[in-house]
């Protein structure tokens, strides 16, 4: 029934499959691979929190503000994605959570965690995420010329205060500055690139071998956002797509099948 497909909640961008974040790609590969019915339900930048706040879904994590006495203070943080899944009427933030909110409600789907491997697939996460710090500077400043004009001023301006630059485009490396910084790039994928060697053994292109799991929905997600920001014919991408004898190319054709947009 139309009414009961789960509502995940995704920001736009302008490009004509609109889904580009790294963090929401990860729970859309979820609900793909799970084959669950579901619809997306976009929500510009400046009308997440308003959004999160109406249904209940709760904060991701904090953040400072000004507290009016020259001072700062803590409030709540609100992210995407989140979903709400009308078989149960929950709403929920954080995609980790989703992943393992999907898994014990719909336990007879393919699991994301096969085997309880959540704690183990967790800090394979967050190693993955360390090792791609240096890509942010190349990325970050460029996603606002795929955000529509409502998200683009509020990420732009947001992004300003968060890393004290007058403009965003000031964090792009330039000249030896940018050779450098995009060794280091390849040099996180290399890292990566002798986990999955590791999986080989097992016959498939994830790190469980033939089929993925969390921790591929993780990668998968960052190589959605290079792809969707960058362009699949950019310099950048092709570069990464032909790093480590050209896994990530080979990676991102397996993942394909689960990148619907519904």
């Amino acid at each position: 029934m139309k009414n009961m497909r789960i509502a995940f909640f995704d920001i736009p961008s302008s490009l004509p499959q609109k889904a580009w974040s790294p963090n929401t790609w990860k729970t859309r590969y979820c609900l793909n691979f799970k084959g669950l019915p579901y619809r997306t339900e976009w929500i510009e930048y400046p009308d997440i929190e308003a959004h999160c706040v109406a249904h209940g879904i709760p904060p991701t994590s904090a953040k400072k503000i000004p507290d009016g006495r020259g001072g700062m203070k803590k409030v709540p943080a609100y992210t995407l994605p989140a979903i709400h899944d009308p078989a149960t009427n929950t709403y929920l933030s954080n995609s980790f959570d989703i992943a393992r909110y999907l898994d014990r409600t719909y336990p007879n789907k393919p699991h994301i965690f096969p085997h309880n491997t959540a704690g183990v697939q967790a800090p394979f996460a967050r190693a993955f995420a360390l090792n791609m710090e240096p890509i942010f500077n190349f990325l970050i400043p460029e996603e606002c010329a795929v955000l529509n004009p409502r998200s683009q001023e509020y990420f732009r301006r947001t992004r300003k205060e968060l890393f004290r630059v007058e403009r965003l485009e000031d964090l792009i490396p330039k000249g030896e500055k940018r050779v450098t910084e995009w060794a280091k790039v390849k040099l996180g994928l290399d890292k990566t690139d002798k986990w999955f060697k590791e999986a080989e053994e097992n016959n498939g292109p994830f790190i469980m071998g033939a089929t993925p799991c969390w921790a591929d929905f993780v990668v998968g997600g960052y190589m959605s956002w290079a792809r969707a920001v960058w362009g699949e014919e950019s310099e950048e991408w092709e570069d990464i797509a032909s790093w480590n004898d050209g896994r990530w190319k080979r990676f991102v054709e397996g993942l394909k099948k689960y990148e619907e947009i519904k």
